[in-house]
């Protein structure tokens, strides 16, 4: 099992960024499928971002597309967010994930970490 530590979330003035990473242990995350999620206080968990194994063929949601870039260091197994142009709509607690689908469904993938919040105020 894998264990997923997120950081870089924090307080933001709306057209800010942020740098989010996720740093995983335990074992290696060479041959995951890595992600992003967030969720906002009363709303679902959703699918920001995802990466394959090789950091190939990013995809993301549409309302981040041009914003938001997902990459990976696998020599330092870590995953990373970079989030620019911040809106207030970002707020969100930001968590990520390993799976072995190139899915956006959060049901697909296996390991979670803690989140980290992002709030962008306006």
């Amino acid at each position: 099992q894998v264990q997923l530590v997120e950081s870089g979330g924090g307080l933001v003035q709306a057209g800010g960024s942020l740098r989010l990473s996720c740093a995983a242990s335990g074992r290696t995350i060479t041959n995951n499928v890595m992600a992003w999620f967030r969720q906002a206080p009363g709303k679902e968990r959703e699918f920001v971002a995802r990466i394959s194994w090789r950091g190939s063929s990013p995809y993301y949601t549409d309302s981040v597309k041009g914003r938001f870039a997902i990459f990976r260091d696998n020599a330092k197994n870590t995953v990373y967010l970079q989030m620019n142009s911040l809106k207030p709509e970002d707020t969100a607690v930001y968590y990520c994930a390993a799976g072995v689908m190139i899915m956006t469904n959060p049901a697909a993938y296996t390991d979670w970490g803690q989140g980290t919040q992002v709030t962008v105020s306006s």
